[in-house]
């Protein structure tokens, strides 16, 4: 690299660089086709993953005695596909009591039912649930690798998505990299420093005043970090390289152990989904001889449940569930 093209290139550390990509004028989450265009969550593989979080709902409505006003907040909610889901599946009785907002800065979808109440932020208050779908994993945070020193460097990215080493990791990031994500003095190892989003779950849960708030995610733990990081990118459903230009989506996967606030469980999806009557059980052989109509409906259902609950699928995504004033109820 000569000397010339380093001084034309604006050289800025992952989180800046992913910030402005992913939400700034022309950011990937402003164009029109939505995150849907690109990549396929939970929520787009099948309706029951809606009907299960509106049963999830259902137990929080339960727990906390029937309110006359009852909410749900759909965070990082696309095009609103989750927060219509969820309506569509609650009892009437419930649906009417419910208040439904979407929270996501790009602007209001045409078509989404009337219900919804669609913001750029969360509502200050939150009695009911508060679910965050694949939300945190597009928090942009800094990321970390050591170099031949052993020193672990904030890694600096241009917006053709070269990289080089900057200063030192240092302060609160430092901190949290020898609480959360120790690296050994090996060159090469790297780290997304989670700490952006420790604080923006936090943030998030305070205003859950009694309910739940639930993080789904990508994500791993204390114990099985992956030693070269997890940051990469999607466009038009397909993995590729993370460059922060706007065009793809860059994402990471969440140390969700270091989000979790006292009194937070973590869990596997598949386990979260089986508490919640999602089991991809197959329907029994002789309901084909009686109703063959219900048994291929049955068959089909079985099929999108055991996509959701899938090992080394959507079924190894990690749940953070957050009460507040409630039982966990899963």
């Amino acid at each position: 690299m000569t000397n010339e093209t380093t001084r034309r290139r604006e050289w800025r550390g992952w989180r800046a660089a992913a910030e402005d990509a992913l939400y700034g004028p022309g950011g990937f989450y402003r164009r029109p086709e939505g995150p849907a265009g690109h990549f396929r969550t939970s929520v787009h593989a099948s309706p029951l993953f809606a009907a299960a979080v509106a049963r999830l709902l259902e137990r929080v409505d339960e727990a906390l005695g029937r309110p006359a006003a009852l909410d749900f907040v759909d965070m990082a909610a696309g095009r609103g596909e989750l927060v219509a889901g969820v309506l569509a599946a609650l009892p009437a009785g419930v649906a009417a009591r419910t208040r439904a907002y979407a929270v996501e800065i790009a602007a209001r979808p045409p078509g989404l039912d009337p219900r919804v109440v669609w913001l750029a932020e969360p509502p200050r208050t939150v009695t009911g649930l508060l679910f965050a779908n694949e939300w945190l994993d597009n928090v942009p945070v800094e990321v970390a690798e050591v170099d031949p020193a052993g020193t672990a460097r904030v890694v600096l990215v241009a917006d053709d998505g070269s990289e080089r080493l900057g200063d030192a990791v240092s302060g609160a990031e430092a901190d949290w990299l020898a609480r959360w994500w120790p690296l050994l003095a090996e060159e090469g190892l790297r780290a997304e420093i989670g700490l952006p989003r420790d604080e923006a779950w936090a943030s998030v849960v305070a205003r859950v005043q009694r309910g739940l708030a639930v993080a789904v995610d990508y994500a791993h733990t204390a114990d099985a970090r992956p030693p070269f990081g997890t940051l990469t990118g999607f466009r038009a459903g397909r993995e590729t390289a993370p460059v922060p230009d706007g065009t793809c989506d860059i994402t990471a996967h969440v140390a969700l152990d270091a989000c979790a606030l006292p009194g937070g469980r973590l869990l596997r999806q598949r386990d979260a989904l089986h508490a919640l009557g999602i089991t991809g059980a197959r329907p029994p052989l002789a309901l084909a001889s009686t109703d063959p109509a219900g048994y291929v409906r049955a068959l089909a259902s079985a099929g999108e449940a055991a996509e959701l609950t899938a090992t080394g699928g959507l079924g190894d995504f990690g749940w953070l569930v957050q009460p507040a004033g409630v039982p966990a109820l899963l």
